[in-house]
């Protein structure tokens, strides 16, 4: 039987979030740079996407005719259950991410069928590109979006009603795809995967914070996107989450934004259309963490069972929520914060400054739920 825990309005501590984002003036006046560079037509090509007069083309994706996704900018669920882990404490068993799943989306969404839950995200007419995160499980697939999770969310978008030849899984690279454990072989049929390699994109340059960068293919293919980040530290940002994860995993340079802690580059390229209009929902597989040495896991002390899972459609609180974990954990292990470390993650006060979510705790509703 489970339980419910009560809910916890403005839960979050208020320990290192006082005063404003630095910089977020300069952020926003540079964000007009990411503008499509002009691009020579071949002779015999298609000029019909960038009519004389018309100006750059939109990389923005528009829902399917009458339908609004459901959106709730501040809320967060977390779903936490034990004794979830396979004997190898790396995966969750398929009974847990089955049973977690759908209490997330019932609790998130108030329907109790998994695929009118998911209905409330994407249409049958959708696109539906589900961006994954393995970076960190190459070696061993220790610390991955894990294979039974991503599954049991195939299966939502499936029910949800969108062909099988219209959703797919992606990643960056084959290596870190494999740590994940997906592939073709283990989705349903008609359901497939993807690297980009920081090379396949069909989208002309555009320049953002004086970058001149593109989105891959398999992000632009999509009308829809359901992140399935995870909750890590980063020896860079700081903080590596939902937000990171469909920005340096979809851009064909991400090292190109990694100066100043990411701030303002992550916000900045979040902000851009090609992502804001397409992703969906945000999923946390939080059956694990890192709390240090991240993104990569290379000191498995420092990578603990967690054992839940988050949702939100707002990837700024999701990462407050993220931040504001670990934090507490390195706190507790005595280690010094993001911020005493000379870490601290403000890309994601920066993000929830340019209205890309909610960064202000008293704004934020944080619900748990154990079962």
């Amino acid at each position: 039987m489970s339980k419910c825990q009560g809910e916890r309005e403005g839960l979050l501590s208020r320990r290192g979030f006082v005063g404003g984002a630095v910089g977020v003036a300069a952020a926003v006046g540079v964000a007009g740079e990411a503008l499509a560079k002009p691009k020579k037509k071949k002779k015999g090509e298609d000029a019909s996407a960038e009519a004389p007069g018309a100006g750059p083309q939109s990389w923005a994706a528009q829902p399917p005719a009458g339908f609004v996704p459901y959106s709730a900018p501040g809320r967060v669920i977390k779903v936490a259950k034990s004794n979830t882990l396979q004997p190898n404490q790396l995966w969750p068993t398929e009974d847990a991410a089955r049973v977690m799943l759908a209490r997330l989306m019932s609790e998130f969404t108030g329907e109790q069928d998994l695929g009118k839950a998911f209905g409330k995200f994407v249409h049958p007419a959708d696109k539906v590109a589900i961006k994954v995160n393995g970076i960190a499980a190459q070696k061993g697939a220790t610390m991955g979006s894990n294979k039974e999770l991503i599954l049991e969310i195939v299966k939502g978008v499936l029910a949800a009603g969108v062909p099988a030849a219209n959703i797919y899984v992606f990643e960056q690279y084959p290596s870190f795809l494999s740590g994940t454990r997906i592939s073709d072989k283990v989705l349903p049929a008609g359901v497939k995967s993807y690297t980009h390699n920081t090379q396949d994109a069909v989208m002309p340059e555009i320049r953002v914070s004086g970058v001149n960068t593109r989105f891959c293919r398999q992000l632009t293919d999509c009308t829809a996107v359901i992140n399935v980040p995870l909750i890590k530290d980063h020896s860079i940002t700081g903080y590596t989450g939902a937000l990171k994860n469909m920005t340096h995993g979809c851009v064909l340079n991400p090292q190109a934004f990694h100066a100043m802690g990411g701030s303002p580059y992550i916000p900045l390229l979040y902000a851009q259309d090609v992502i804001k209009s397409r992703v969906r929902l945000h999923i946390t597989d939080g059956y694990k963490l890192i709390y240090n040495g991240g993104p990569l896991d290379k000191d498995k002390n420092a990578r603990i069972p967690h054992e839940a899972l988050y949702i939100s459609t707002d990837p700024v609180a999701q990462d407050i929520v993220g931040w504001q974990l670990l934090d507490k954990i390195r706190t507790d292990k005595g280690m010094p914060t993001f911020k005493k470390a000379k870490r601290e993650p403000t890309y994601i006060r920066i993000a929830g400054d340019l209205g890309l979510g909610i960064a202000d705790q008293n704004q934020i509703t944080f619900r748990e739920v154990a079962l």
